[in-house]
């Protein structure tokens, strides 16, 4: 009678943990967030798009650029030696560096709406972008545009929903190029945003690599180079180790972002950013390659009290959660994606 009392006091204080587990970490919606705006625009028929998370009052912002080969612009304005002056958008976009002129369209827009740093002779919207290789993947001459961009900022502040997929930055992202694009797959952008107790923590990521992708739940592989009759998964470390120099001629990048409502500094979210990179190691092999431009940004616009730990773990999970989505959301028909291959 005694061991029965017990392990129904047990079970009921396992069953209240778990609960509380729950309940400290919940999901939430990007758009539960004050003080950011983001939108998608995207040419589907030619594969390619924005994706814009615009900070009204402006935010600190900090960032980590792990791969070899990024195609970026006004990075260096977020260096923790710089001005603490206040990003106003992160631009996510394909194109590689044709792309960057999808940020003309959102400085255009944001001037617009008179959002932007007051130099008392012109307001100056801050900008910030990153670019994936998407020409391999639908059409090579059309890019990311001025147009394109402020198709994304008023989408943006229509507050149409944000969800992984095909969509924005993501359109023309594929996986497991190091066979060539016959031998890859569809990827696209993932979304995943947490909320525990006062702190909110988002992340959004544009899936382009060069390598094999990995769920970060349990380590099974979950896309990346296949077999040549496209039935299989093939290792790319393996056939990277026999590869002749040569060959590494392929060009990717996986480009995100962390949000959170907590409140940092430039130097504090470029830690974050740098902690937000283990997601990358999780979910990606081989990662941070001269043939990748792997980056991630981080973006502070709340005034929550938090650790820069906590936040810097919490971003790492909550990124790996959205490079799981923004495969699983993406894939497609062998057929209708190998017809939008360049091979």
């Amino acid at each position: 009678m005694i061991k029965a009392w017990f392990a129904t006091i047990l079970l009921v204080v396992m069953m209240t943990v778990s609960t509380v587990e729950a309940a400290a970490l919940r999901e939430i919606d990007i758009r539960d967030f004050k003080g950011v705006f983001v939108g998608n625009a995207q040419d589907d028929r030619a594969k390619t798009g924005v994706t814009a998370i615009i900070f009204p009052n402006g935010a600190a912002v900090g960032v980590e650029i792990s791969g070899g080969g990024p195609a970026s612009r006004e990075t260096p304005v977020i260096s923790p030696t710089t001005n603490p002056t206040p990003v106003n958008a992160i631009v996510l976009a394909g194109g590689s560096a044709y792309g960057l002129a999808a940020s003309d369209g959102v400085m255009n827009w944001l001037e617009e709406h008179s959002i932007g740093y007051d130099t008392r002779v012109a307001l100056v919207p801050i900008v910030v972008q990153s670019d994936i290789y998407d020409l391999s993947y639908g059409s090579s001459s059309v890019r990311p545009d001025a147009t394109m961009g402020r198709a994304a900022c008023e989408a943006a502040f229509r507050r149409e929903a944000i969800v992984s997929g095909g969509f924005g930055a993501g359109t023309g992202a594929t996986v497991g190029k190091l066979g060539g694009m016959a031998r890859s797959m569809k990827s696209g952008l993932g979304v995943y945003a947490v909320q525990i107790g006062e702190l909110k923590v988002a992340a959004i990521v544009a899936v382009n690599a060069l390598g094999d992708i990995f769920d970060h739940r349990d380590g099974k592989k979950i896309a990346g180079l296949l077999t040549a009759d496209r039935k299989n998964f093939s290792d790319s470390r393996a056939e990277l180790y026999g590869l002749d120099v040569k060959a590494l001629d392929r060009t990717n990048t996986t480009i995100g972002a962390i949000i959170t409502n907590a409140r940092f500094d430039k130097t504090q979210l470029t830690k974050i950013s740098s902690m937000a990179t283990a997601a990358y190691a999780r979910c990606i092999a081989p990662v941070g390659t001269l043939a990748d431009g792997d980056t991630i940004y981080s973006a502070s616009i709340g005034d929550v009290d938090s650790d820069v730990n906590v936040v810097g773990t919490l971003a790492a999970d909550v990124m790996s959660e959205a490079i799981r989505r923004a495969i699983v959301s993406s894939q497609i028909d062998d057929e209708e994606y190998l017809a939008n291959c360049w091979r």
